[in-house]
C-alpha cells in the first residue's frame, strides 16, 4: 500500500515532479474556436509524432511522448473551424527547473541537443557543469527538450514569462 504523499520511483528520479492537468492545444487552436471541436479524433490519428490525444473529447498535446514538428497534418485533418491559422510556435515556452541535472553537478546536455531552435544553451560555471540558459525568443514551445529530459526538470512556463527557471 502506497502511503498518501509518498513520490513514486519516477517522481522522485525526475525531481519530485507531479504532472500537472494543464491542456496544451494543437498549435494554431485558441481557446475561442476550441468550442467548435467535436471530439472526433481526426487530429489524433493524423499526428505523426502522435503526441495528440483526446482528454474529456478535446485534444492536448502530451511532450512526454514527443515533439510538435508544426507539420500541420492536424489542422489539415479537421473537419470543423477549429484551427484558425498555421502556428510556428505555441503559447509557451520551456522552464528548466532546479532538478535539472547540472544543478546537481552532473553534465547532461540532453536539452539542448534536442532542441531543433538552439534554444537552450550551457554556459559554463567555475568548479562544475555548464548550466542550462534558454533564449525566450528562440524558443517555439516544440517540447522536443521535455520528453528527452532524463529527470523532468523542463516543463512548459507561459509566454510571457521572464526567467527561464522555474
Amino acid at each position: 500500500m502506497e502511503r498518501q504523499g509518498a513520490l513514486s520511483r519516477r517522481d522522485f528520479l525526475r525531481g519530485g515532479r507531479q504532472d500537472a492537468s494543464i491542456r496544451i492545444r494543437p498549435p494554431g487552436v485558441e481557446d475561442a474556436t476550441l468550442a467548435a471541436c467535436t471530439g472526433c479524433g481526426a487530429c489524433v490519428e493524423h499526428c505523426p509524432a502522435k503526441i495528440i490525444s483526446l482528454v474529456d473529447g478535446l485534444p492536448a498535446l502530451d511532450f512526454t511522448v514527443g515533439e510538435c514538428t508544426f507539420c500541420g497534418a492536424c489542422a489539415a485533418s479537421c473537419p470543423e473551424p477549429v484551427f484558425v491559422e498555421a502556428a510556428s510556435r505555441f503559447d509557451h515556452i520551456v522552464a528548466i527547473s532546479e532538478a535539472c541535472l547540472p544543478f546537481q553537478r552532473v553534465d547532461c546536455q540532453a536539452c539542448r541537443d534536442a532542441c531543433p531552435t538552439a534554444a537552450i544553451r550551457f554556459r559554463p560555471v567555475r568548479g562544475g557543469p555548464f548550466v542550462p540558459e534558454l533564449l525566450a525568443e528562440a524558443c517555439t514551445g516544440c517540447g522536443a527538450c521535455i520528453a528527452i529530459c532524463p529527470v523532468g526538470a523542463v516543463t512548459t512556463a507561459p509566454l510571457s514569462t521572464e526567467a527561464a527557471y522555474v
